[in-house]
């Protein structure tokens, strides 16, 4: 048996090579999208032969896989970070800080957001292990609503044709540790129409969409973060 210090030199130096991997993959992203992404081309960029990524990557759908994960991973970890930053009695200043989180790591990454937020990828399907990363946002959207959700007056009933939705998104707000059980479901809806909204906003901007009719995109996002706001949180906090 190999000595660890020998284990850990190969352990390091896979995970370096790795990171080159994801590295040029992210690149081709920006210049040929993820529909064309080669693991081919991949392996010319970072100096090696074909058949060598494969011992590091298995598969082209692994790699989208790894690259979502990764920018699902460092989105959420803008978001939380935003959020822990304001404190926890404002409801309100937490959730437009998370919100402009979302904006200001897809304007600096809108590669990564077009990947995960824009059209599927042929052929590729993604597996379940990207939804643990995917929730991160939408999960400090949730933990906010729920804290504030206490202090609100009662919601009115949801309709009937909504009731399955916000049973089951509540149920997915528990499974991810949030104490949602007692949380109307017009605030759990709520928080499902921001999610998309914020998500939908952010898409549009990066996409071009803005032209001809939003003048200023900052003053925009704030007012349908701040709208947004009022829905979930109430019109005072």
């Amino acid at each position: 048996m190999p000595p660890p210090a020998a284990r850990t030199a190969r352990t390091r130096a896979r995970a370096e090579i790795t990171e080159e991997i994801l590295a040029s993959a992210r690149r081709q992203l920006a210049s040929v999208g993820p529909g064309e992404l080669s693991l081919r081309a991949v392996a010319r960029d970072v100096g090696m032969v074909s058949s060598a990524v494969y011992r590091y990557v298995a598969s082209r759908d692994d790699l989208l896989t790894a690259l979502i994960v990764r920018a699902y991973d460092e989105l959420g970890a803008e978001v939380e970070a935003a959020d822990a930053r304001v404190d926890r009695d404002d409801h309100r200043g937490r959730w437009a800080a998370s919100c402009r989180a979302v904006r200001t790591w897809a304007l600096a990454h809108p590669h990564d957001h077009a990947l995960v937020y824009g059209s599927p990828v042929p052929g590729y399907a993604a597996p379940r292990d990207t939804v643990g990363a995917a929730v991160r946002v939408v999960l400090v959207l949730a933990s906010i609503a729920v804290d504030a959700a206490a202090d609100r007056p009662p919601r009115p009933d949801v309709a009937p044709a909504l009731a399955g939705t916000a049973a089951a998104a509540r149920e997915a707000m528990v499974d991810l540790g949030l104490d949602a059980t007692a949380t109307p479901d017009a605030v759990v809806l709520d928080v499902l129409a921001a999610w998309t909204t914020l998500f939908g906003t952010v898409s549009f901007e990066l996409f071009g969409h803005y032209v001809g009719s939003v003048q200023d995109a900052d003053a925009w996002f704030d007012h349908v973060t701040c709208s947004l706001g009022d829905d979930v949180l109430g019109t005072t906090d």
